[in-house]
């Protein structure tokens, strides 16, 4: 039976990683622009989520859908797709696809269908699966995250137990580039269980590595707790970068504790301090319209971006409320004219990136093939 991957340019990195799983198992993916006869594959966001529905439910071809969508909801998704893989798929899919080549009904942990769905009861080891094949993607070095930050669906797919591939593992994947970029939930988190870094495992991490190194930026940024003196001594001393790329997300205590982001304000505008003593460009992200932001938040959040302009580059979106998450059904508030206009102002001068007036735009919704 055929086994195609629906190209889908936000899942380029899932089509890199599930490809190799697949073909560990003797399973090739096909890409393909649409869905074809036996098994088509589909990976979504819950922003890209509705423009696939109708090819999908009207598709001859018996449909799998994964992804953070059909991990947050699994039943709808179930309605018009004929299989729903939630969580991760590494392990599911294949063994789906040959239960599904057997002729068998597909009931088997982390599946979802119309009739039925019972839980994943599995967990990836990182260094048990290829972090590519054929297919090269961003080289996924850790997974999971230990906080519950209220906007995001991390540790809704991943779980709050981060995991971490191998040194031997990531060095010699990253051998087949000449450039090492690596997909992590905070890169400065290697080795450590997500709380209490461990720089000794990610001064190994790099020092094992060859190629012009770019960690802690896209996509392996960091927290701001974790930018401090020996960090940045790691990236000064092994990596290509001149830039760090973490996440403030809001100027407002009470806006980040209401978050349960586990640092505060001040936090990062200490990163900030300590980027720019170490001769290195802080790029910070912010996130504006929270439901529960009051003007005054939202003042304080204008003020540090104000700040960290004048040293750095900031990077601003507003807010979305996703589907899984503690804030999911709520609704963004509006933005303050003072902040429309800074924002633009910022943007203008160079200063400033980001989608405050579209949230969707960052979740590439307009390159969808």
């Amino acid at each position: 039976m055929q086994v195609n991957w629906r190209t889908i340019h936000a899942a380029r990195n899932s089509f890199a990683v599930l490809s190799a799983a697949c073909a560990r198992e003797g399973i090739s993916l096909t890409p393909v622009p649409g869905p074809a006869g036996g098994i088509t594959c589909y990976s979504l966001n819950s922003l890209n989520e509705p423009s696939y529905r109708e090819e999908i439910a009207s598709a001859d071809c018996i449909t799998v859908v994964g992804g953070p969508h059909a991990t947050a909801c699994p039943r709808e998704v179930a309605d018009y797709a004929d299989f729903v893989v939630t969580g991760e798929g590494e392990f599911t899919l294949p063994r789906l696809i040959r239960e599904i080549e057997a002729g068998r009904s597909g009931r088997i942990p982390g599946v979802v269908t119309r009739e039925a769905g019972d839980p994943a009861d599995t967990t990836v080891v990182l260094g048990s699966y290829p972090a590519f094949s054929e297919t090269q993607g961003y080289i996924e070095i850790s997974r999971g995250c230990p906080f519950a930050c209220g906007y995001c669906q991390t540790p809704q797919i991943f779980g709050h137990c981060m995991r971490h591939r191998p040194i031997d593992a990531i060095a010699e994947f990253a051998r087949r580039y000449e450039h090492a970029r690596f997909v992590s939930p905070n890169a400065f988190a290697y080795g450590s269980d997500g709380i209490r870094p461990r720089w000794e495992k990610v001064g190994r991490l790099l020092a094992a590595l060859d190629q012009k190194i770019y960690f802690g930026t896209f996509p392996s940024e960091v927290r701001p707790e974790f930018v401090c003196e020996e960090s940045l001594s790691l990236v000064s001393r092994y990596c290509a970068n001149t830039k760090l790329h973490f996440g403030a997300q809001s100027g407002s205590d009470r806006v980040l504790e209401r978050l349960n982001r586990g640092h505060t304000a001040g936090d990062a505008m200490e990163a900030v301090d300590r980027c720019c003593d170490a001769g290195i460009t802080p790029v910070v992200d912010f996130i504006v319209g929270f439901p529960f932001e009051t003007d005054t938040d939202q003042e304080e959040t204008l003020a540090a971006i104000r700040t960290i302009a004048r040293r750095g580059k900031v990077h601003v979106h507003r807010f979305l409320p996703l589907p899984g998450t503690p804030l999911a059904g709520t609704t963004a508030r509006p933005l303050l004219k003072e902040t429309e206009k800074l924002l633009g102002k910022l943007a203008f001068s160079g200063k400033l990136s980001g989608s405050w007036d579209d949230p969707e735009i960052r979740f590439f919704r307009r390159r969808l093939k």
